[in-house]
């Protein structure tokens, strides 16, 4: 039986860093905002718990995102499909990331894509021309991950 999986990412802000990835990819935020409320009105954690992000309560140093097609929980707000977590650490970025995210172009094509990147945060590192399967671009996010653009 497959396994379910989310993929994880450090970040030194958690929630900027979903916010970018979810206008990147068209993904939702998560809203653990019903979740959060029964946790504290039961005392299973307390308000330092809790953070504050475009006016919706997350859990400090945490935020998913999720795409907006698969399946979630109404109560939590946790996707059970295509998901990744964002959650803060400490240390820096050592050095290049050994798993990235590859953002296929949609019908408006690979130029509009990378420009729309851009114009959310992300900066372009070089471009890479494989022959005949075609180019694309080394990105990075805001934090400094690399992602392909193609």
């Amino acid at each position: 039986m497959a396994l379910h999986w989310k993929l994880v990412i450090d970040a030194h802000n958690a929630p900027a860093l979903a916010d970018f990835w979810a206008a990147a990819l068209e993904y939702e935020v998560e809203d653990p905002g019903a979740l959060i409320e029964r946790l504290l009105a039961a005392g299973h954690i307390g308000a330092e718990a809790v953070a504050e992000h475009n006016g919706r309560r997350i859990f400090r140093g945490y935020a998913a995102v999720r795409h907006p097609d698969d399946p979630y929980d109404e109560v939590s707000g946790v996707g059970h499909g295509r998901r990744l977590l964002f959650q803060e650490v400490p240390e820096d970025k050592p050095g290049k990331n050994r798993l990235h995210i590859d953002v296929h172009a949609g019908s408006g094509g690979l130029d509009d894509l990378v420009a729309r990147l851009e114009s959310l945060g992300a900066t372009r590192v070089r471009e890479v021309d494989n022959g005949p399967a075609g180019h694309w671009w080394i990105m990075l996010d805001p934090e400094g991950n690399e992602f392909c653009a193609a």
